[in-house]
């Protein structure tokens, strides 16, 4: 495994573990068969590398898609959990097992019903610099 995947690797568990101990419902990677709402799923991971020229120390940026998942009528729920993760990840400084993370934004916040006119979803984009 090479350092970038290292780093992403280690940026995942560091929010999984973070939101898990901080919001009130549960958080997956991949959501076991028959679990019920609500939950947060961490999705697609978006990466691009930032190093400046000639510097030896690689920066990349990276953009996490979280999303909220609810059967409760209307968007209440779904905002009051996308406001958790929020909270519970804008500007902290998160402790990886390999690289460091140099800034963590959450930059944007979404709810919307779901095609299938029961459910809800949220959306929670977090941009974050890592450096390894």
């Amino acid at each position: 495994m090479d350092q970038v995947t290292d780093v992403s690797s280690a940026l995942q568990k560091a929010i999984y573990e973070r939101l898990s101990g901080l919001i009130s419902v549960p958080v997956f990677d991949s959501v076991p068969e028959g679990t019920r709402y609500p939950y947060v799923t961490i999705g697609r991971e978006l990466g691009s590398d930032r190093t400046p020229l000639n510097n030896r120390r690689r920066r990349h940026q990276r953009i996490l898609y979280l999303t909220v998942w609810s059967d409760y009528p209307g968007q209440a729920e779904v905002k009051r959990i996308n406001g958790e993760v929020d909270r519970a990840l804008h500007g902290v400084r998160l402790a990886l097992e390999v690289g460091r993370v140099v800034g963590l934004e959450v930059s944007n916040t979404d709810s919307t019903p779901d095609a299938d006119g029961v459910t809800y979803q949220g959306s929670v984009t977090v941009k974050v610099i890592t450096q390894s």
